[in-house]
Order: structure tokens, then sequence, then C-alpha cells
């Protein structure tokens, strides 16, 4: 579509008494601050008077929604811009790389899309393209993903840099190469903030902290000049927070986003989330202002953790009810909305249980990733809960669970294996060849390095 014309424009700015650019730079703004509600309703303004820069940033948002609705609509507007525009056709071909259920097809086509904006200067499609290939090289027979990834770092692109970064987390090899990742990030730094979350992670699985507190500083002193965005010192924050990375500092953790909650209305629940994690942090009032906070923004990170504190019953008195209706508006961007709501209704606390709506979103959350509801998919099939026992399913998602590396996984896995007949068994590793093809084989991995590096990070069970 093209800009509106010089007339239309002209009607435009009487009526509104203020210019078109600089609703956009307010958008922008709002955008780079959190404030998804303000940047949503300037860049509509601008998409309906016709501007294709203000339709794509409108589609971004709807692609960042992950609604069925949204997602639809995103899908829409990339189509209509992309002969004209790059950066349609790299987030199109982002589209369709997380499309749920997407085809064959639609993936290869993501892949054209991909290479073609890459080609035309969007630099970062690489890292979309890259996710592609480790999460569905069924899809591409005879790729060598990590030759690709070295002949894009012998021409000199920064963002191959970051891919190898990413191979290495989808291969498990993360820890083996941390001194490499230190050095990659050194030197992108400057130009690539995204580091300061690969770097705080590298000090923290090292337990180097002096390195780690000067690159906070420098962090910091990047965020009050305006060169380092919030969301990186949200993720840092995160890591800092990670015990599982190594001894956690969840006081420092819980400075930095008190220093840019204010602003940046995702920090909210990331505070929210530490006090849960840390409750000798602060006490439960707080914790609630905090949600309270994000819900204002409309965050459904904010929906998902008061929603599972009703469900648990911790800090609040637990209320099926409320939690439901809190995870009800997480579940379209949020998986393990979905399993807790599948647990809701497969457990019967609403007075029975809803095995169908049981099954629809715990096969939601586990398609997302959520291993937790493989496991818990294992057990309803097995068991026959609400539904008839179907041991070849049993097995398919007890399989798909075993990455928990827990014992009850691991004897589900096993009891249901032992039962199956050998007609059940092929049929059984036969239908979990395709669930896995379906799902992609990276998918893990590439569903924590987006909950790391962008502001919608995960809460999980």
């Amino acid at each position: 579509m093209r800009a509106p014309s010089f007339a239309l424009l002209a009607l435009a700015l009487g009526l509104s008494g203020c210019a078109g650019l600089p609703d956009q730079k307010l958008a922008r703004e709002a955008l780079k601050n959190g404030d998804t509600a303000t940047a949503e309703r300037n860049f509509r303004q601008l998409a309906e008077l016709g501007y294709v820069d203000a339709q794509l940033s409108l589609a971004d948002l709807q692609l960042a929604s992950g609604t069925p609705q949204d997602l639809e609509k995103a899908e829409q507007a990339y189509r209509l811009a992309m002969d004209e525009s790059p950066r349609a056709k790299a987030r199109l071909g982002k589209l369709l790389v997380g499309k749920p259920n997407a085809t064959p097809d639609e993936r290869h086509e993501a892949a054209e899309l991909l290479n073609q904006a890459f080609a035309a200067g969007e630099v970062g499609s690489l890292m979309s393209l890259v996710m592609l290939y480790l999460q569905y090289p069924q899809d591409f027979p005879g790729l060598n993903v990590q030759e690709k990834i070295a002949t894009w770092r012998q021409q000199g692109h920064p963002q191959a840099e970051l891919a190898q970064i990413l191979f290495y987390r989808t291969q498990g090899t993360y820890a083996q190469h941390l001194g490499e990742i230190e050095r990659i990030c050194q030197n992108l730094i400057a130009q690539e903030t995204l580091c300061y979350a690969e770097l705080a992670t590298v000090y923290q699985m090292q337990d180097k902290a002096d390195a780690r507190n000067q690159l906070t500083t420098r962090m910091m002193a990047g965020y009050r000049q305006g060169s380092v965005p919030p969301q990186r010192v949200d993720n840092v924050a995160l890591v800092l927070a990670d015990a599982e990375l190594g001894k956690p500092d969840e006081n420092q953790a819980k400075e930095l986003l008190e220093t840019i909650a204010p602003s940046y209305p995702a920090a909210w629940v990331s505070l929210a989330r530490l006090l849960y994690d840390y409750p000798a942090l602060g006490d439960s009032d707080t914790l609630l202002t905090y949600l309270e906070n994000g819900r204002a923004a409309a965050l459904p990170r904010a929906e998902l953790l008061l929603g599972r504190l009703y469900y648990e019953g911790k800090l609040v008195p637990a209320d099926p009810r409320k939690a439901e209706e809190h995870l009800r508006k997480a579940a379209a961007s949020e998986p393990t909305a979905n399993y807790f709501l599948g647990q809701i209704y497969l457990r019967g606390y609403l007075g029975d249980i809803y095995p169908q709506q049981a099954l629809d979103h715990l096969l939601s959350a586990a398609r997302a990733g959520n291993l937790n509801a493989d496991f818990a998919l294992g057990q309803m099939f097995s068991q026959g809960k609400g539904i008839r026992p179907d041991l070849v399913s049993a097995y398919v998602f007890s399989q798909l669970a075993l990455p928990k590396d827990t014992p009850q996984a691991t004897d589900l896995a096993r009891e249901i294996a032992q039962q199956l007949t050998p007609a059940q068994q092929a049929r059984a590793e036969q239908l979990l060849r395709e669930e896995r093809q379906a799902r992609g084989n990276a998918w893990q991995s590439v569903a924590a390095l987006d909950a790391q590096t962008t502001p919608q990070g995960r809460i999980a069970p």
C-alpha cells in the first residue's frame, strides 16, 4: 500500500492537531519502554492512514501477541507488503518459522523469504534462518548448519557470531565453549546489546563475580545514556537470578529491575517472579503490587503468574476459578498457562473433570515445549483419567517427557513400554517419529534462547 496522498495527510493533521511522524516516534518510544498498548494505538492510527512502515510495526505487535487471530492478521499484512519491503519478507519468514503446525511447504517458504531478506540487507533474518535449519533438519536434508555459520562468519556478518552461540545452545555444548562465547560477545557488545545477557551467563557459569559486576556497571551506564534498552537489563537480571547457572545474586537482580521498572512495565513481572522465587526479598503484598502494575500494562506474563498463585494457593488463598480466569488471559502467548489450565481441568479442581479441555490445553503446552505437559498427557492416557486408556498415545507422550530427566518420567515411560504388544509398539514408534518431526528437533533450546532474549520470558512450572 502506498503512503497517503498529501491531501489526505493534511486532513488527518487538521483533525488530530499533531503530525503523523511524531506519532510514529511516540509509538516506537513506547514500544522500547514496553508500553505495547500506547505503541499499538499510535501504530494503528498511522496504519489506517496507509503508512506501510506503521502497518508492519502493527503486524509485529500482532506477531508478538501470539494469538491465532493476531497471527493471521500479521501474516496477511506481511504478505501484502513483501513485494516492496525486505522487512516484510523477514517478518513473514519469522512468522512461518514459529507458526503452530506449519507444513514443510511453509517452512521451505520461510527459508526462501529469510534468505531473500538477508541478501537485501535485513541482517536480523539470519538468526531466524538458523533457528529454522536447526529446528527442522529433516526439511533441509544435506544442509550442514555449522558449515553455513562458518561461511557467514568468514564473510564478516556479526549476526553469524550470535548464530554460532545459538548453535552451541541447541547442541547442548554451550558450557564447552564459554571462552569463545566470551570473546565473541566482548567484540560485539558495542553493537549487539544481546551480548550483555550472554556475557552475564558466561560469568555466572564461571563464577566470575568481578567480571560480572564490571559488565553490569557498563550496562547501566549504557542504559542511562540510552544506548542499552531496558529489555537487556531485564535479561541480565533474569540471568543473575537463575540458580541453575551458578550462585545467584538475587539482590543485584532486584536492584536492576527496580531501576528500569517505572519506565519498562515488563520489569514489574520480572520483579514479581523474583519475589516468588526468593520470598526473603519482599512480602506478598509487594509481589501482588508488582503484578498489578504488570496487569495494568496488559502483560500476559502477569496474568500467568497471578493465575499460578491462585492455582497453587501460594501467597494467596487457592481459588481455581480465579486461577482459570487469569490463566485464560495468558494462554494465547504463554504455553505454561495452558499447562496449568490442563491440570485444573484434568484434576477436577472446578468440581468435575473436563477431559477434552484438559487434553486441548495440555497438548498445546506440550507442542510449545512444556515437558511437564507431555508427562501429564502420558499419565492421562495411561490411567484413562476421564478418557479411554490409550497405551499407544501414552507411550508417545511419556517418551517425549523423558528429557525431564526425573525418576517419575523414567518410571512412567518404562511402565508403559512394558505393557505394549509388538503391534502397539510399532504403531507407537511411528506416531512418536511423526510427533517429533512436527515439533522439530531443537525446539526446547530455541524456546530457551527466546525466553532469555525477549521481554516475554517464560514462567516455567
